[in-house]
């Protein structure tokens, strides 16, 4: 017994893991890391700003744009403590609630991007399906009531997975695959059954980015559609236009998303190395680029941020 307990208590933290076989060069990485995280919280930080200070940006549109920063800025911030102190000054450990806190965010905050994505999707079949009655259905207090709720379904669907974790007894290795803390990574360290924690954490991806990413391919059809109706090329490739920066941002989120799961699911025999790559892509890639895509595609938003730099 006083064996068992000595085991369990060894695993009051877990260690996290960097990339396996490249230690010496964990600085030299760290660098461009913490360059990556420099330019994302501030790239954001000024979008959020521009659109708050800007009263004409306070459209739709715009809106959507900044329920993104935020869940990007969210995400960026929940990953820099245990990245960069992994990186940056090789500190691995991490102990079991700030693990289940991190994983929480991490993971809640994705759900809540996956909505807002969706919400996007949906300003934008509004504006191209119903012009007219854009701005009568997208009302200032809808948007905050739709915005509201997929941020309370995220972190309720969420909510359960730390208190599923903090049941079981880690007596396995405690060393983590990312340098940062996943559901599914914790979960494989238990030695218990993990068969409800697998099967909730499925359902909840369904749930959430399956159910989003399917209800976004079909606005996209029904756009599609709207378009190839107008007879003038040049209106739909207008139309067209207005959904480009929206169409890489969920690529840029759900690609490596998909691939990840994938991988987890089906490819067990794929390199640890490329698990790992992409699970850094799905962290720090959206909230890099998307800044940056909806600046360069966005001329209002463009010569406002333009604007407030000359002053």
């Amino acid at each position: 017994m006083s064996a068992v307990n000595d085991t369990i208590f060894k695993s009051a933290v877990f260690l996290l893991t960097g990339i396996p076989g490249q230690e010496d060069i964990h600085l030299w990485i760290g660098i461009p890391l913490c360059l990556m995280y420099v330019i994302s919280i501030v790239g954001n930080s000024v979008i959020l700003f521009i659109i708050k200070t800007e009263q004409s940006l306070h459209e739709p549109m715009y809106i959507f744009l900044s329920m993104l920063t935020l869940t990007d800025l969210g995400i960026s911030i929940s990953t820099i403590p245990t990245i960069l102190g992994v990186f940056l000054f090789n500190s691995r450990e991490i102990s079991l609630t700030a693990c289940f806190a991190q994983l929480f965010f991490i993971h809640s905050l994705q759900c809540t991007e996956s909505a807002v994505l969706l919400l996007m999707a949906f300003d934008r079949f509004v504006a191209i399906r119903d012009p007219l009655r854009y701005a009568s259905i997208l009302t200032l207090p809808r948007i905050a009531k739709m915005g509201l709720v997929f941020a309370i379904r995220g972190l309720a669907v969420i909510f359960p997975l730390p208190f599923l974790l903090k049941r079981f007894p880690y007596c396995q290795t405690n060393v983590l695959s990312h340098s940062y803390c996943l559901h599914q990574d914790v979960m494989k360290l238990a030695c218990s059954d993990i068969s409800v924690n697998s099967i909730y954490g499925l359902f909840t991806k369904l749930l959430t980015m399956g159910l989003d990413s399917l209800v976004i391919f079909l606005s996209y059809v029904m756009i599609l559609k709207t378009v190839l109706s107008i007879a003038s090329h040049t209106e739909s490739l207008k139309a067209l236009n207005t959904c480009v920066s929206h169409l890489c941002a969920v690529l840029l989120f759900y690609t490596p998303e998909i691939a990840l799961s994938v991988i987890h699911r089906f490819g067990k025999s794929s390199s640890p190395l490329l698990q790992i790559l992409l699970g850094y892509v799905s962290l720090l890639i959206p909230p890099l680029l998307n800044p940056i895509v909806y600046s360069v595609k966005s001329k209002h938003l463009r010569a406002r941020i333009i604007r407030a730099l000359i002053k």
